[in-house]
C-alpha cells in the first residue's frame, strides 16, 4: 500500500459522525418595517444605486439610448428588447469591453443589499463581473429580509452557476483606502419594480 493510500484510508476511516442542520426559528430572524426601504438603504451606503419603477419597460429607451451610443451593451432581459445571446461563447478578452450590462435578478436581500442571479439570468457567467457599469432588474416583492429567507427562495441546485452581487466591486485592501470598481463593475444599479 503506497503512502497516498494510506492517508486516504485514514482519512476515510476518522469521519466526523454527521450532525444535523440546527432548525432556524424564523421569528427570531431581523425583522424590517419596510424591506425595500432597508434594502435600499444598505446597497446606497455600499457604493450602488436604486432606482423604483413601475414597470419594466420603461427601462426600454435607456436599453435603446445605450446601444445608440455606439458603447458595447449587452442586454439580458427579453422585456426590455432583443436578448443579446451571441455574447455566450464570448471570452473574457472578447468582453472586457462591454460599458453596460441589463440583467434580470431573482431575489433582493435587505439584511445586506445582495442580489441573486443564476447564470440564466446572466447569458454570460462573466457578464456582471467584466462590464463597467451593471444594471440589474428585481421585482419589488422579490426582495426579502435575510440571507436565510433569501436561500428558502433560491433554488441553489436548478442551474451549475449563481451568484449574490451586492453593489459595484470594491476593495480596501490598499492602504485602508476605498476604492470602487478596482476588479469588477464600477457602478451598479438596482431598478426595483414597484
Amino acid at each position: 500500500m503506497s503512502a497516498r493510500e494510506k492517508i486516504l484510508n485514514a482519512i476515510a476511516i476518522n469521519q466526523p459522525e454527521l450532525t444535523a442542520l440546527p432548525v432556524m426559528d424564523r421569528n427570531v430572524l431581523i425583522r424590517y418595517e419596510d424591506v425595500y426601504a432597508q434594502f435600499k438603504k444598505v446597497l446606497e451606503s455600499i457604493g450602488g444605486k436604486v432606482e423604483l419603477i413601475q414597470k419594466i419597460t420603461e427601462l426600454k429607451n435607456k436599453l435603446i439610448a445605450d446601444k445608440a451610443s455606439g458603447n458595447f451593451v449587452v442586454n439580458a432581459i427579453a422585456a426590455i428588447g432583443e436578448v443579446d445571446n451571441q455574447v455566450v461563447s464570448f471570452t473574457a478578452s472578447e468582453l472586457e469591453k462591454v460599458e453596460r450590462a441589463y440583467i434580470r435578478g431573482t431575489v433582493g436581500v435587505a439584511e445586506n443589499g445582495a442580489v441573486w442571479i443564476y447564470e440564466s439570468q446572466m447569458v454570460n457567467r462573466l457578464l456582471p463581473f467584466i462590464c463597467q457599469h451593471l444594471i440589474i432588474v428585481i421585482d419589488k416583492p422579490a426582495i426579502v429580509p435575510t440571507m436565510h429567507h433569501a436561500y428558502d427562495s433560491v433554488d441553489v441546485a436548478r442551474e451549475g452557476f449563481g451568484a449574490f452581487i451586492a453593489g459595484p466591486s470594491k476593495t480596501a485592501d490598499i492602504e485602508q483606502s476605498l476604492v470602487i470598481g478596482a476588479h469588477g463593475a464600477r457602478s451598479a444599479t438596482i431598478y426595483v419594480i414597484e
